[in-house]
């Protein structure tokens, strides 16, 4: 299939992904255990299925030399804590906000591209860096005075975007030197192993009395949505990839408003649309401006 042809098709595969994740936070609240054990099953349960997705694309699952094991797992280490704490905030916020914060892994990554440049930002960074911090800073304010539980929801959900930069870090090192199905394999192979007695040591309840909202959160999140996005990326440019991901905020919050009666205030859509703003305009190419290193898909 020729990169023309392939491009309709990843868009939709590109839809689709992140589609799937953003049911993520929803089924979070439906799985029936805590927020790290739900973070174990979420990738617990992908393993078998990601295995054989790797298989069927001639992408066979191996253990790598011993350096790259290391950094693979260290990788997982950020994506598991990034999976406890986003799930965590999950729980204390509207599914809107935590579904914005956990994507505000964009901007550290950015500032990280800006830092290997040796390069301050372009007016246009700058701009969209602004933009993200006046956005989030009016959304904090309406949680703040909601309750504290929702302050410290958003909090834990920014505090997940700024751990998964690490696992965006480390993942990038590797590429080139793993194929990505296998490297998401051990990831969430590695990434539930971290987990698992994290949550009893949390004293989380493991085993849910219904296992259905646990298996759709696996499939959907890790399988469909990141499978989907692992696909596109090779296809459609990084800008449509950030725009596309914008999808994933505003149907988290169409299922909190229809589910839980999240609405947003008037200062909470000006926070997020200027956050929405913040996220298409650092994904911008400027002329003159620093190469950024693109991130790959957020896995929330």
């Amino acid at each position: 299939m020729t990169q023309r042809k392939s491009e309709p098709l990843a868009f939709a595969a590109l839809l689709i992904g992140n589609l799937a994740l953003a049911g993520g936070p929803f089924l979070v609240r439906h799985g029936g255990v805590g927020p790290i054990a739900a973070g174990f099953w979420r990738l617990a349960l992908a393993v078998p299925f990601l295995w054989a997705i790797a298989w069927m694309f001639r992408q066979p699952v191996h253990m790598p030399r011993k350096a790259l094991t290391v950094a693979i797992a260290f990788a997982a280490f950020f994506f598991a804590a990034d999976l406890a704490s986003w799930h965590a905030g999950i729980l204390l916020t509207k599914l809107g906000n935590a579904t914005l914060f956990g994507n505000i892994s964009s901007f550290f990554f950015a500032a990280w591209g800006l830092w290997l440049a040796r390069k301050w930002p372009s007016t246009l960074q700058g701009l969209a860096l602004g933009l993200a911090a006046a956005g989030c800073g009016l959304l904090m304010w309406g949680s703040a005075e909601l309750s504290a539980a929702n302050l410290r929801g958003d909090l834990l959900a920014a505090f997940a975007g700024l751990l998964y930069t690490g696992y965006l870090i480390l993942v990038e090192r590797t590429r080139g030197k793993l194929e990505p199905l296998p490297l998401l394999f051990l990831a969430s192979l590695f990434g539930a192993l971290f987990l698992l007695p994290a949550a009893l040591a949390a004293g989380e309840q493991i085993i849910p009395a219904d296992w259905t909202g646990l298996f759709a959160l696996a499939l959907c999140s890790q399988v469909i949505g990141q499978g989907l996005l692992v696909y596109a990326l090779g296809h459609v440019p990084p800008l449509v990839v950030g725009v596309a991901m914008l999808t994933q905020p505003a149907l988290s919050s169409l299922l909190g408003w229809l589910y839980y009666g999240e609405a947003f205030t008037p200062r909470d859509w000006t926070g997020a649309a200027m956050i929405v703003a913040a996220l298409i305009l650092v994904r911008m190419k400027e002329r003159g401006a620093p190469r950024l290193h693109e991130p790959v898909a957020q896995p929330n």
